[in-house]
């Protein structure tokens, strides 16, 4: 029997409070906790993926301070209520909580779309903005995986991902995480069409995938998730042949000194793999 399809999107937008509801609080009391007079003591680490400059001190460096600490419900009504120069804090807060602690399939889906949406307006009034590229991106993928990449590669969110994450690569060659996005999605289409297909059709390839990982890690070692999506990467283009490879990434990731409350969930998730 097939699942029932996802509530419509339109349902669970931004406009829409009470259908989304109460966002569920990270699970860590003991995690990296940071305000707004320390938080540039630290932003060359916790953006060292992203290269995003630091906010002037104020409410919005109270925001991202709320951010890295894990309370990203009201991080992102705070970057909401600061216009388009929130913007970042509210797609980032919004994409991070809901790919990791939104426990209801479709409110990651409605959540996912509002951050697409978002930065898809951003990009309309300025087509090289490098944050708005990358949560485009990251919430197209995460969306694309929530409806199925087969799906979604039909759909077209597809060419939108690998165009969005290769035009911020052009921008900005030192975007780490873009480098790991970028990687992930030629790993994913892979694993879900095949190779040839993918290559014809998607203009995808395992070594570009590969090296665009490695790349990733070599401008961010430190990265928690890029590890992680190594591994997955790993195991979607070569399948078990290639296990040992990823079991060492996870357990590198599971031994990472967590950054803020994302790596930490990060660092979680790698050490619950390792039990898998």
């Amino acid at each position: 029997m097939n699942p029932p399809p996802p509530e419509p999107l339109s349902l669970l937008s931004s406009r829409d409070p009470d259908a989304v509801g109460q966002w569920t609080r990270l699970p860590y009391r003991d995690g990296p906790r940071f305000d707004a007079s320390d938080l540039h003591l630290h932003w060359a680490r916790l953006h060292v993926g992203q290269g995003l400059p630091p906010p002037p001190q104020g409410p919005l460096a109270e925001g991202w301070a709320l951010c890295h600490s894990g309370d990203f419900e009201r991080a992102a009504a705070v970057g909401l209520a600061h216009g388009p120069e929130g913007l970042a804090l509210a797609n980032q807060a919004t994409a991070i909580y809901a790919n990791y602690l939104e426990p209801r399939e479709s409110v990651r889906l409605a959540l996912f779309k509002q951050v697409a949406e978002r930065a898809t307006a951003q990009l309309a009034a300025d087509p090289d903005h490098c944050q708005a590229l990358y949560w485009q991106a990251y919430a197209l993928g995460r969306y694309s995986q929530g409806i199925s990449v087969a799906r979604a590669l039909a759909q077209g969110l597809g060419s939108k991902v690998k165009g969005a994450l290769e035009h911020l690569i052009e921008l900005r060659p030192q975007h780490a995480d873009a480098h790991v996005a970028l990687a992930a999605f030629h790993a994913e289409v892979i694993d879900k069409v095949g190779s040839l297909v993918g290559r014809m059709t998607y203009g995808v390839r395992a070594d570009t995938a590969v090296s665009l990982f490695e790349l990733g890690l070599q401008l961010n070692p430190q990265s928690a998730s890029a590890l992680i999506e190594y591994a997955r990467g790993l195991l979607m283009l070569h399948g078990d042949s290639r296990m040992a490879d990823a079991t060492r990434l996870y357990e590198k990731a599971a031994h990472l000194e967590p950054a803020d409350a994302r790596e930490r969930l990060d660092v979680e998730l790698a050490r619950a793999g390792l039990h898998d």
